[in-house]
């Protein structure tokens, strides 16, 4: 039986209260959960991007039902990263909420203010004229030079970082003129990585990568989302193939492999 007292459940009139209070709770050095209590912005952050993913991943199989459920628990992780923060004296979770309020209201001036914005486009390019000069005052701030390159943090999936890269480098007409460019430089990089010394070849595959991700941006495409459908596809006709066999895939050879690889398809089409 343990000796701490039960949390005491005040009234809330706001359910954010009441979660603010709990993670309160929760580190509470001396009545607090031990795992929560050691837990620091560094431990919690690959929980903090598994969460996002869960939120996109419900997004994309139309899961409604648990969509708020992992809302909540993505939520969870801005309430965690506050609580730490205040702890140290840094800022709170109304310093957060405050911050993207304020945010939001000065890059849409024209919603909030006598500014005039007739298209989604050239609100886009507004936008990103805003991002542009508080990356210039946040350069200045520090001291450093500004890059269109800043503020793309380095924790971004790999292949949504080399398109924002890329993106942010056109603008400045740093780009092919047209995709047939493009399709050469994959060929060029498809050749070295073929021709690459066993030390050079996860260098010149990086290439080959960053390559292809400027062809499907060229395309309109995202090449993460591409690259999550290939995965579930793949998925699907992987377990379609494992529910076909009377025998252990193991033990099959490739042309068996094949076949029922080419039944898992079929069994897709409509």
């Amino acid at each position: 039986m343990s000796d701490r007292p039960p949390f005491d459940r005040p009234p809330f009139d706001r359910p954010i209260d009441q979660l603010l209070a709990v993670m309160r709770r929760l580190r509470d050095p001396e009545r607090g959960c031990p795992w929560d209590i050691e837990q620091t912005f560094a431990t919690i952050a690959p929980y903090t991007i598994e969460e996002a993913y869960e939120v996109a991943d419900a997004i994309e199989r139309g899961a409604w039902g648990e969509l708020a459920g992992e809302l909540g628990d993505l939520l969870l992780q801005v309430v965690y990263h506050s609580r730490i923060a205040e702890e140290e004296g840094l800022f709170a979770f109304d310093d957060v909420a405050l911050a993207v309020t304020e945010k939001l209201i000065a890059r849409h001036p024209h919603v909030f203010e006598a500014v005039e914005v007739r298209t989604a486009a050239a609100q886009r390019e507004h936008w990103e004229a805003m991002k542009a000069t508080e990356r210039a005052a946040k350069a200045a701030a520090s001291g450093s030079r500004p890059s269109v390159l800043d503020d793309l943090p380095q924790g971004l999936p790999a292949l949504t970082r080399a398109i924002k890269l890329q993106k942010r480098a056109a603008r400045v007409g740093f780009d092919w003129p047209d995709l047939a460019g493009v399709r050469a430089k994959v060929e060029e990089e498809l050749d070295e990585l073929e021709a690459a010394r066993p030390e050079e070849r996860e260098d010149e595959l990086g290439d080959l990568l960053f390559t292809l991700v400027n062809h499907a941006r060229r395309l309109g495409l995202d090449p993460e989302t591409a690259l999550r459908q290939a995965n579930a596809k793949f998925d699907r006709r992987f377990r379609l193939m494992e529910g076909a066999s009377d025998a252990p895939l193991d033990t099959l050879d490739l042309d068996a492999l094949e076949a029922l690889w080419q039944q898992a398809k079929r069994r897709e089409q409509p």
